[in-house]
């Protein structure tokens, strides 16, 4: 009984073809309805050939006030005479297209559903952090963020540059001051720093590298802050690769207040210790052995036989150096200072650590001069021994910026803890 109730919607009644139907169903006005198609769609009928066509004039006599009157403005009207294609058993089959069309996008919608439910990472490190934004661990007290080292942050070495690292720490310190909810209207400034025109600036700098990652190695960057003096804050950072949990690089800072407008040293005001104060974790250093010895200026070595002088002229800040202080981005100092070293330790020596001294700020009008003086054996391009350096960045005024001491050890073999996919005459 069902079989020939789903039947006989596909394959009508062969005594009711469609003329007969149109015949037997006229309204009271004598028009027809609209021909049905197979799949109960309205169909417009078929217009026959010309020869098929009758037309038919007609006059209408409309009755006005129940008498029936002649209307001067007749109009002709064309009757078509709808003509019906015989009836086959091709043109009853129903229209099998639509139906393949129908079942084919269930079952794309389906393989797509089940795809994302099946869907795992060839790496686990890809949902870890996915966005970026960081969290705040170990009781409040420091913030950790992952970052993925890209294809244009690594180096002719392929691996990543001591910029890179350096800049990838200024931005978990900012995220930290934003995520503890302490980011007034300045750069990494307090809401009471706000109100005061104060604004950090770091005095010093420490950083101690174990190794470099690669492109695609995921990083997990530790910070945390912790009091320096009366007037100063400690922070210090923890650099792991997140896979493998070896560490880094470990580096730690002192920043000290500056007044914006009067760009002078200032006190920490007792309002922003107060905001500050509970974050301080100062039972942790990332850096136990301090840097104890003052650095020298590069001139006063230059009578030594065993040092070698290299000098840097003409560097200027560019639009892009410069940060919303409105001065130059303290990772930028550390490009200058590298542009005086000479290219045969950058070929053959990879920088172990790093202390820097800020002794003035620089703005985009400033022309400034890099000295490097180098103790060992820098020229020959064979050695294997470690070497150290004296840095000097100075406006050509003579007034000293930066001041540094860099040390550096001989490059691994190839491909020991780099990505080791391309062989080395490709590089």
């Amino acid at each position: 009984m069902a079989g020939s109730v789903a039947a006989s919607g596909f394959f009508p009644n062969p005594g009711s073809s469609p003329a007969s139907l149109a015949r037997g169903s006229k309204s009271a006005t004598g028009e027809s309805p609209e021909t049905l198609s197979v799949r109960g769609i309205v169909a417009k009928p078929n217009t026959p050939p010309a020869a098929m066509q009758v037309k038919a004039r007609a006059q209408a006599l409309p009755k006005v006030n129940g008498s029936s009157k002649v209307n001067h403005r007749t109009a002709d009207k064309d009757e078509t005479v709808p003509y019906t294609n015989p009836k086959t058993f091709y043109n009853q089959l129903p229209d099998w297209s639509m139906l393949l069309a129908a079942v084919t996008t269930i079952f794309l919608a389906a393989e797509k559903q089940w795809t994302m439910l099946d869907w795992k990472p060839k790496r686990p490190d890809m949902l870890v952090d996915t966005f970026g934004f960081g969290r705040i661990i170990q009781d409040g007290l420091v913030f950790r963020q992952n970052f993925l080292i890209r294809s244009y942050e690594i180096g002719a070495d392929r691996t990543a540059s001591i910029e890179t690292l350096m800049n990838h720490m200024q931005e978990t310190a900012l995220n930290h001051v934003k995520t503890a909810g302490l980011l007034g209207d300045g750069f990494g400034a307090t809401p009471e720093m706000s109100k005061r025109n104060l604004i950090w600036v770091v005095s010093k700098i420490q950083l101690l590298v174990e190794r470099y990652p690669s492109w695609e190695d995921m990083v997990q960057v530790d910070t945390w802050v912790a009091s320096a003096g009366k007037n100063g804050m400690r922070r210090d950072w923890h650099v792991r690769d997140y896979n493998s949990g070896q560490t880094i690089l470990r580096a730690t800072s002192v920043w000290v207040m500056l007044n914006k407008n009067t760009r002078r040293l200032s006190k920490m005001p007792d309002e922003v210790r107060g905001e500050i104060g509970p974050h301080f974790n100062n039972d942790r250093s990332a850096i136990t052995e301090k840097q104890g010895e003052k650095l020298a200026k590069p001139g006063d070595k230059v009578n030594d036989p065993s040092t070698k002088q290299f000098i840097r002229k003409g560097l200027t800040p560019k639009w892009g150096d410069l940060d919303v202080n409105q001065h130059v981005n303290n990772v930028k100092y550390i490009g200058w200072i590298l542009e005086s070293a000479p290219i045969s330790i950058l070929e053959k020596h990879e920088l172990a650590s790093m202390t820097l001294e800020y002794r003035k700020e620089c703005d985009r009008d400033s022309v400034l001069q890099s000295l490097t003086n180098v103790s060992g054996e820098c020229v020959d391009s064979s050695s294997g021994s470690a070497i150290q350096c004296d840095h000097l960045l100075q406006l050509e005024s003579g007034a000293d910026v930066v001041k540094a001491h860099t040390k550096w050890r001989p490059k691994r073999a190839h491909g020991e803890g780099n990505m080791g996919l391309f062989p080395a005459e490709s590089a």
